[in-house]
């Protein structure tokens, strides 16, 4: 199948580089053209422009930030929208508030495609191997349409209801997550003074009813911070948690509610960020919260 691919940042080169080893023919486009040279190198064609990306395929997948991106992308002088997608299916998996996917559905739609949503959760290394959770949204024939190709990205793929639904979802499944991290940063605090070695004591917190997923996959990390180390590669960074949360609270407020758990987690994540680590792993924000209180 031709696939396009706009939006090569860590999770959509990932997603990029799968479907290629599935034998798939890969065009990509960027904002920043540097970061489509290792999937080039690889064998993907690159496009001049994301009106020219669009025309040139079957099927049109964009990842990307947030909202300003996703405008530019769509509905800029050399937009997606500015080309030919007439009967092309397009898979917007961006972390952005559902009204922003339900608009720009109908603007595929004037244009005579359609849009399916499909945010993921997962980072980097799932996405490589295939293994996302993805939460589609939107019409059933549209689908079902791509459900293969979204299976062969995804371990599990949820038809959450019409467009917006998956966005909703997305943003929900990561907000305990987030708040997690600021909760686990707490309770190494309180074991400061037990001197217990790092991985030790993760191996301990994992085994445990108060246990996320998380810390079972980058506990690792968690440890490596707190000695001091190298943690590895990020796989998911301390602005893009607050760029998340950011689009959870705004979305909460839409419904007429409150999240005051996402609004403290927020405001840790951002004195983390302000502290120059704003490009830093997510799982650096507890063994920062247990290192705040000096010994």
């Amino acid at each position: 199948m031709k696939i396009g691919i706009a939006g090569t940042g860590k999770m959509g080169a990932a997603i990029a580089a799968r479907l290629m080893g599935l034998g798939h023919e890969i065009t990509v486009w960027n904002r920043t053209a540097a970061k489509t040279r290792e999937l080039a190198a690889a064998g993907a064609n690159v496009a001049a422009s994301p009106a020219a990306l669009g025309q040139s395929v079957e099927v049109i997948l964009t990842i990307l930030t947030d909202d300003k991106a996703i405008d530019e992308l769509y509905n800029g002088p050399q937009g997606l929208l500015s080309g030919k997608i007439a009967g092309k299916l397009v898979i917007e998996m961006s972390t952005v508030r559902p009204e922003v996917e339900i608009a720009l559905a109908d603007r595929v739609k004037q244009k005579g495609g359609a849009l399916i949503e499909c945010p993921v959760s997962g980072t980097t290394g799932p996405a490589r191997e295939g293994k996302l959770f993805g939460f589609a949204g939107g019409a059933d024939a549209d689908v079902a349409r791509v459900k293969p190709l979204l299976e062969s990205m995804c371990r599990r793929v949820e038809h959450v209801g019409p467009v917006g639904s998956g966005a909703r979802m997305k943003l929900a499944v990561n907000l305990p997550l987030f708040v997690y991290w600021q909760a686990l940063g707490e309770a190494l605090l309180l074991c400061r003074s037990l001197d217990l070695e790092p991985e030790r004591l993760m191996s301990i917190l994992a085994d445990t009813s108060g246990a996320a997923n998380a810390i079972k996959t980058r506990g690792g990390a968690v440890a490596a911070h707190l000695a001091g180390k190298d943690a590895g590669p990020v796989s998911f960074a301390v602005d893009g948690v607050c760029k998340d949360l950011e689009t959870m609270i705004a979305a909460g407020k839409a419904l007429g509610g409150t999240l005051p758990a996402a609004e403290t987690a927020l405001r840790c994540f951002r004195e983390a960020a302000g502290a120059g680590l704003g490009e830093a792993d997510q799982s650096v924000l507890p063994a920062r919260w247990a290192k705040s209180v000096k010994r």
